[in-house]
């Protein structure tokens, strides 16, 4: 019997064991076990609503309009990102700076480095009152912020 295979895409026996399996399953192995199990702890899940709150439940690249943005206010498919590498920067794990509100694509284009660190860390929303403070990130725009007055 053959089955389609959900790894390539391809019509395989439903026995083989597909090359592209090999690569997925060495993903998951590489990740260390201490960022795995800090992604399924109780300050990662406090820090995630934190940050997101912060960000107005918004992906803060769309409302820069940086590459890729289909539109300014997207809500959907939304995650914290940690702009400097959970692996390499460990000790930045909860840093506010280091993380940013994206949508899917945004975060998969920032996980590739098709998207810039730097780029990130000045879509960063600034600290207190939007108001007060847009002068701290001229790259957006005052009217997206007039929104959140109301």
């Amino acid at each position: 019997m053959k089955k389609a295979c959900k790894n390539c895409g391809k019509i395989h026996d439903k026995r083989y064991i597909c090359d592209k399996k090999a690569i997925s399953v060495y993903r998951d192995i590489k990740r260390s076990g201490r960022e795995d199990i800090f992604r399924w702890s109780y300050d990662w899940k406090m820090k995630r609503t934190e940050i997101m709150k912060r960000d107005r439940y918004l992906c803060c690249a769309c409302l820069n309009n940086l590459p890729g943005t289909v539109r300014r206010l997207n809500n959907e498919d939304l995650s914290v990102h940690h702009i400097r590498s959970l692996r390499t920067n460990y000790e930045q794990r909860l840093d506010n700076g280091n993380l940013i509100t994206l949508c899917r694509m945004h975060h998969e284009m920032a996980e590739k480095g098709q998207i810039s660190a730097e780029k990130l860390l000045r879509c960063i929303p600034p600290r207190g009152n939007f108001q007060k403070n847009l002068s701290c990130n001229p790259t957006t725009p005052p009217s997206v912020y007039e929104i959140f007055q109301k």
